[in-house]
């Protein structure tokens, strides 16, 4: 998480208790443990990379988008 992140989520430290927080954090890592014993080692690279090629799906629809709004500008 980088600084910026953090500093988004600052105002939380004041609303949460830090024993929960420390509870949640601590069920994030056994959840993130249970799904990685449930599935093979594989399923995350592939989910990776499945996430990654649906933005740059994204990323291009955008771009393609704003490639029609700008031509659209310069027609008189």
């Amino acid at each position: 998480m980088s600084d910026t992140e953090r500093d988004e989520w600052k105002h939380f430290e004041d609303l949460v208790p830090e024993e929960a927080r420390a509870h949640m954090r601590a069920a994030r890592d056994e959840m993130r443990k249970g799904f990685e014993a449930m599935f093979p080692p594989g399923v995350g690279e592939h989910r990776r990379a499945a996430r990654r090629e649906a933005l740059l799906a994204a990323r291009s629809m955008i771009e393609a988008m704003l490639k029609r709004f700008e031509e659209g500008e310069k027609k008189p």
